[in-house]
């Protein structure tokens, strides 16, 4: 199964990236490794993580406070933006 990220959340994604070398230099590669692990256990089983909302569904990072919220439509697992706020 492939995966694709939905524009916005890609940016969504990088910013988080951003925040956290910011906070401190080199933590942005562990939270990229945090966030393709939950990538690579939603593409192991897409199934697995209750619906949120109708056919969002998400996937919590280990040891950071970050999500993967994705849709799967026609065998493509689409990673979303997160939704937006009241």
């Amino acid at each position: 199964m492939r995966y694709e990220f939905h524009p916005e959340a890609l940016e969504e994604y990088n910013e988080a990236g951003f925040y956290y070398v910011e906070k401190e230099p080199g933590l942005d590669a562990p939270f990229i490794l945090s966030v393709e692990n939950a990538i690579e256990r939603i593409l192991e089983d897409p199934l697995c993580y209750r619906p949120l909302d109708q056919d969002v569904r998400r996937c919590l990072t280990r040891v950071f406070p970050y999500a993967v919220l994705y849709t799967i439509e026609d065998g493509h697992t689409y990673c979303r933006r997160r939704p937006s706020q009241p």
